[in-house]
């Protein structure tokens, strides 16, 4: 079992995000990774239906024999991860959330933007940890369709949505999280339009949590081998572009 694959979840690329930062540190693991284009966004869509898609999803990673899943999109995090750990209460699940604890003990004097998909900041989780990890100086910002450009490759929309959501904050802003696993392919895009500023997202400390959970239940892979499958639900999606993202 221990050298079964990991499975990784997303809306449809932006879980790459997570998924360089986990091989990083755990380069002899295989990846079996979906990605689901063909409903993309998420972002708008309603609980019921991100749960359908997601525990579809879940099903056929079980029947791949994955030994954990990621669930590397915060909309599906903060919409079906509980509902998932009650009805697979024995299976490890990792979620994946706006990292605003870490904007809240590291950067709490400086001018923090957080970004994310409006089902994300609609959650009950996110409005939890908004509480929990109070912000004096955070502005939230949804940034609706925003993920789905990034997904399309249609720059002409990322650069005009990321012009409407970030024009007003330009020499305002300290740090940004990063609150959907789309956005740190636009990073330079966000520069352009905001200035300066540094980055939070949660690729680093996911990767670091799926050691500790294959650790503990003592599924770290014996063998060297690696590598990454990549499946979609939108058959016209392009491998390539998801090999050259990961590669990069």
């Amino acid at each position: 079992m221990e050298n079964d694959p990991i499975g990784v979840i997303d809306s449809g690329l932006g879980g790459i995000s997570i998924l360089k930062e986990v091989r990083k540190l755990l380069p002899f693991e295989r990846y079996l990774y979906y990605g689901d284009s063909l409903h993309n966004p998420y972002g708008t869509k309603s609980q019921e239906e991100v749960w359908n898609y997601v525990d579809e999803i879940v099903t056929f990673l079980m029947a791949q024999h994955c030994k954990l899943i990621i669930i590397a999109c915060n909309t599906a995090t903060m919409l079906t991860i509980a509902r998932l750990r009650k009805k697979y209460p024995n299976f490890l699940f990792i979620g994946t959330e706006p990292a605003i604890k870490v904007a809240h003990d590291f950067f709490q004097t400086q001018r923090v933007l957080v970004l994310a998909t409006p089902n994300t900041m609609e959650s009950e989780r996110f409005l939890w940890l908004k509480k929990e990890y109070s912000l004096t100086k955070a502005i939230f910002l949804p940034c609706a369709f925003l993920a789905d450009a990034i997904e399309q490759d249609d720059s002409l929309k990322v650069s005009l949505l990321l012009h409407k959501y970030l024009y007003p904050y330009r020499g305002k802003i300290d740090v940004v999280v990063l609150g959907c696993t789309h956005y740190p392919f636009v990073k330079e895009e966000i520069v352009r339009e905001l200035g300066t500023v540094s980055f939070i997202d949660s690729g680093v400390g996911i990767a670091k949590r799926t050691k500790y959970l294959l650790e503990q239940n003592h599924l770290l892979t014996s063998e060297k081998i690696g590598g990454v499958m990549f499946y979609n639900s939108a058959p016209t999606f392009s491998k390539k572009r998801y090999h050259e993202l990961l590669d990069n």
